[in-house]
């Protein structure tokens, strides 16, 4: 059924597949992912908590953790309940404004996430390169205004997707073969020139993630160069120690989503479930890795989750 206005032809709602071509097996791929799911919140939901009733964890480092831990609960419970209901009640109808709310989110965040690493890599940047002017550089405030342009700059970036797909007609055709709306797998459904849609992806896409990467890049080349000049062996672990977790979570991001988007435009070869699969643990395994990584290598947060499980002083 299409519903019509503002001179758009629009579908009531759109349904999505799930996993194509594991239809047989989705009522048990659901156990792992919802797994998966429960140890995101409940993670970044306990850093969360942590880093807000510690005020001595009131530093750049873990309030950008603090964010990232926000960001993580939004990307991942924008899809995950959807999928679940797709996988275990085949509820797999969305209506047409949830959809391009979904689409939002996911590209939004995701913008978000990469934004919050590039500032943390500038963070561990000015601790370990110029130690003696962190406090004064990286105070509160200039926090708060880094993580405010990284969250203006996924709203603005991602806000036009939304609008341009809401004023072009759809075919008849209403199927994603996919578990939630993503930019591209919409516009495919799209019955009209889409390649200023596409174009437009591709520049947010490219002009995102090239400068964060850039950015992160230039900054662990300046502090391993810092931390080789450092006279101790022990002084040089420690400072590599300090960025493992972060560099571990970055890998965790742009990994899947490199695949992800080079599959989705460019790897018509690669079977469809490895696509979906890998999308779907995309936007599910950062979410669920990032409070496990910086638990287990951060000695602040890790004393104060040994603490309020076992009720003893770390």
């Amino acid at each position: 059924m299409l519903a019509s206005g503002n001179n758009s032809l629009h579908p009531v709602s759109f349904i999505l597949l799930g996993i194509p071509g594991l239809e047989n097996y989705q009522f048990g791929i659901a156990f792992p992912l919802c797994a998966m799911y429960l140890v995101a919140i409940v993670g970044n939901v306990i850093v969360l908590h942590i880093v807000r009733t510690d005020h001595t964890l009131h530093e750049p480092m873990y309030l950008f953790l603090a964010m990232l831990a926000v960001t993580d609960l939004a990307l991942s419970s924008s899809t995950q309940p959807k999928m679940l209901a797709i996988l275990w009640f085949h509820a797999h109808e969305i209506e047409y404004h949830a959809c391009l709310i979904q689409v939002f989110f996911i590209h939004a965040f995701s913008s978000v996430e990469s934004g919050l690493l590039m500032a943390m890599a500038l963070d561990r940047y000015v601790a370990i390169c110029f130690p003696l002017h962190h406090s004064t550089v990286l105070t509160p405030a200039v926090v708060g205004k880094l993580g405010a342009a990284v969250m203006m700059r996924g709203l603005l970036w991602v806000s036009p997707f939304c609008f341009m797909v809401s004023r072009m007609p759809f075919c008849t055709n209403r199927v994603i073969p996919q578990s939630y709306c993503e930019h591209m797998a919409v516009l495919k459904l799209v019955c009209a020139d889409t390649r200023v849609n596409r174009a437009y992806g591709l520049f947010v896409a490219f002009s995102v993630a090239v400068f964060d990467i850039i950015v992160i890049s230039i900054s662990y080349v300046m502090i391993l160069r810092t931390v080789l000049k450092l006279p101790s062996e022990e002084a040089r672990l420690k400072a590599f120690g300090t960025c493992a977790s972060h560099i571990c979570v970055i890998l965790a991001l742009y990994i899947p989503a490199l695949f992800t988007f080079l599959t989705h435009r460019f790897g018509h070869h690669v079977p469809r479930v490895v696509h979906v699969m890998f999308a779907n643990l995309y936007l599910l395994v950062p979410p669920m890795l990032n409070p496990i990584i910086y638990a287990v290598r951060t000695k602040q947060i890790r004393d104060r989750v040994i603490q309020g499980c076992c009720g003893k002083d770390p």
